[in-house]
């Protein structure tokens, strides 16, 4: 007995024997006159966006690379004449046009993990607190009571967490707590951004050249 020939044809539909199938979200080939039409059309709407979608990604990661090597080549340039690379430490640096009105800045970002170092700066500060009782600040309670929490992910607020090292607190064992805390820091990763900005004239407002589509108004 022979095997049904099966070959791909356009728009997701499958042709077996010279018949038309589509396959289901089981992998279920299903006859095409027996598949509505508006599910038809809007398998043929995703698939239409799918397709721009993919080629969009593809020339955005195409730009980002070309973008890195351009810089990369510039800073090669600058090295080879002033023997010096540009940027910070981190690797932070802006790169601007003559008439100030385009930038390209290019920033890196850790990933910073806490060690069990935090678990001694909290026993430290919850010290603090008891001892202060009545006479601590609501607002500085509520920076320890939002450090401490941990988010949807599990993981403890950052933002609010670097938010205690910048309180000014003159007592020794929130002194060491914020030691201990800073200890605790553990850099697990970095990532590099790149960001693109524009302004009418040399003295105006910076506006940003959206390329991440959740942004774009």
């Amino acid at each position: 007995m022979n095997s049904p020939e099966t070959r791909a044809a356009a728009g997701g539909v499958i042709d077996v024997n010279g018949r038309p199938y589509m396959a289901d979200a089981k992998g279920k080939l299903v006859p095409l006159e027996l598949i509505k039409a508006q599910d038809k059309l809007e398998d043929e709407v995703v698939r239409k966006i799918m397709r721009y979608s993919e080629e969009l990604s593809a020339q955005i990661e195409r730009f980002k690379g070309h973008t890195f090597t351009d810089l990369g080549e510039f800073d090669a340039l600058l090295q080879e004449v002033y023997g010096q690379t540009r940027g910070g430490i981190k690797g932070n640096r802006t790169y601007q046009t003559v008439d100030g009105c385009m930038r390209v800045s290019v920033q890196v970002a850790d990933f910073i993990d806490f060690g069990p170092q935090l678990q001694i700066a909290k026993a430290l500060i919850d010290e603090c607190l008891n001892e202060w009782s009545a006479d601590a600040r609501p607002e500085i309670r509520g920076i320890i009571t939002r450090a401490f929490n941990t988010d949807r992910e599990g993981q403890i607020n950052r933002s609010e967490i670097f938010m205690l090292l910048r309180l000014e607190i003159e007592d020794a064992r929130w002194n060491q707590a914020m030691e201990a805390i800073r200890d605790a820091m553990r850099i697990t990763g970095s990532k590099t951004y790149v960001r693109f900005h524009k302004r009418d004239r040399p003295d105006g407002k910076w506006e940003p050249v959206t390329i991440d589509l959740a942004k774009v108004a």
